[in-house]
């Protein structure tokens, strides 16, 4: 595909997001960045959710996992069921009840200002982390495949990337986002059926559910050996947990939730957002069938991360194809990656910060718009520094992997705040929080070499378990 005509995909498909903007950040205010005026239809919220659960990252990685995985990614997508049920069942009737801004606000009533804190902080790194990674692997490909022709630099491609997802979520922020993704996600999702659709015509696949059942990479539930990563019970739970602290947890995903009219339409927004993801799931899993058998029936040498990217651009499969996989990933890195941004400033605004305590409606704003600039270069700098520490394992691998750690401080947390009635000593809770993050690597490192036994995702578990432990431990006289 020639570089000039996705230059000109790129340069249509962001003055459509921009003119979105335009119309929604009319008289936007705080109140509208943070919130969108609690008027965003639940439909449109879940929808777009969507689009913002998957990402780049799993457009690319989640194909390319079934050669080495088969099918077992399902096992925590099962798993999710559970986890997001929890969240509109607990999670959400709390934070409508307490009519939260930043669901971490809950930390500082329940147990003081040092867990209010460190929560919204562990929140801060592990999205600033995850967002960088995520944006990381699409201006990789948009570097291999555009920029190097031109000879632009990678530091100008992630510049110019992070700028167009400030243009247009600067002034209508939440707002603007809920419509925004809404049409990324209709993008994704047209992007990856045009895929499975040409393949399949292909490599001549009449039945297409038949082919993936029928294929060796159809395997979806791993019982046999418990010391493995992909053990179902391990990938289950993980799943759950990982649905729990990743998205009821988040202030990222939990702020879209919270632009919904009332707690009813917050709770149907989240029960067809789980069943949509799902199937979307097991869909992309069967691409990445499609798509390994393809590269083995044409002599492609290219795996996990290079897979998809590799064989939608290389002409193989027509222009079409290759312009919806551009526009595919596109929709799918900035549908995670402008919510990213938004929620990263509002955490900083009102967590650390506190502006919605400030009595001067325009000084809250300017502040705002202060740390929305902040952030954009706090991911510029990220994603270079990961430029040069990315290794050959599969991006989305990683992304868990670091979940596990900064996510697990704030699974205790919640856990120990929802489930008992103590108290804790509060200036505690910063050390318990860092010291159970090392306590579960240095746990998992030690089963490793002495059992042979990978916690896998579940990790996270074990470091929700640590940071409850110590939770107990430093508790103070119950209520």
């Amino acid at each position: 595909m020639q570089p000039i005509y996705i230059i000109l995909l790129i340069f249509g498909y962001f003055s459509v997001l921009i003119l979105i903007s335009y119309f929604t950040g009319k008289s936007a205010n705080n109140s509208t960045f943070f919130k969108a005026n609690n008027a965003s239809p639940w439909y449109l919220v879940a929808f777009g959710m969507i689009g913002a659960s998957l990402s780049g990252v799993t457009f690319i990685s989640v194909p390319g996992w079934v050669e080495a995985q088969s099918m077992s990614y399902m096992q925590m997508v099962l798993g999710y069921i559970v986890g997001y049920a929890v969240i509109g069942l607990a999670l959400l009737p709390l934070y409508y009840r307490l009519n939260l801004t930043s669901i971490y606000t809950y930390l500082q009533g329940r147990f003081g200002e040092y867990s209010y804190k460190t929560g919204a902080s562990f929140f801060l790194l592990s999205r600033t982390i995850g967002a960088s990674f995520r944006l990381f692997l699409v201006a990789n490909v948009l570097q291999i495949i555009l920029f190097d022709a031109y000879g632009i630099p990678f530091w100008v491609t992630v510049c110019i990337t992070i700028l167009l997802i400030w243009i247009y979520t600067f002034k209508g922020g939440i707002k603007t986002i809920v419509w925004t993704d809404t049409l990324q996600t209709l993008f994704m999702l047209i992007a990856v059926g045009v895929c499975i659709y040409t393949i399949s015509d292909e490599l001549n696949i009449s039945n297409i559910f038949s082919y993936v059942c029928e294929s060796e990479y159809s395997k979806i539930f791993f019982f046999e050996d418990i010391k493995a990563g992909n053990f179902f019970w391990k990938q289950f739970l993980a799943g759950t947990f990982i649905a729990i602290v990743m998205t009821g947890l988040d202030q990222d995903m939990m702020q879209k939730n919270l632009t919904c009219r009332n707690l009813k339409d917050a709770q149907k927004n989240m029960f067809w957002f789980t069943i949509v993801l799902v199937i979307v799931n097991f869909f992309f899993l069967a691409l990445g069938i499609l798509l390994t058998d393809y590269a083995q029936k044409n002599g492609f040498d290219t795996h996990k991360d290079q897979l998809f990217p590799m064989i939608a651009t290389n002409g193989t499969l027509g222009f079409s194809i290759a312009v919806f996989f551009i526009l595919g990933l596109i929709a799918a890195a900035y549908s995670s990656a402008d919510s990213a941004l938004t929620s990263l400033t509002t955490s900083f605004s009102i967590d650390i910060l506190q502006i919605d305590k400030k009595k001067n409606e325009s000084d809250q704003e300017k502040i705002r718009k202060q740390i929305h600039v902040l952030f954009s270069l706090v991911l510029v700098a990220t994603i270079l520094i990961f430029k040069y520490f990315i290794a050959d394992e599969s991006v989305i691998a990683k992304i868990f992997t670091f979940a596990n750690y900064t996510y697990g401080p704030l699974l205790g947390l919640y856990a120990f705040g929802l489930f008992t009635k103590f108290e804790v000593k509060d200036k505690m809770v910063p050390l318990i929080c860092i010291l159970s993050p090392i306590l579960t690597y240095f746990t998992n490192l030690f089963f490793l070499e002495t059992f042979g036994f990978d916690f896998g995702f579940a990790l996270l578990i074990i470091n929700g378990l640590f940071t409850f432990i110590g939770l107990r431990i430093f508790k103070k006289s119950p209520f």
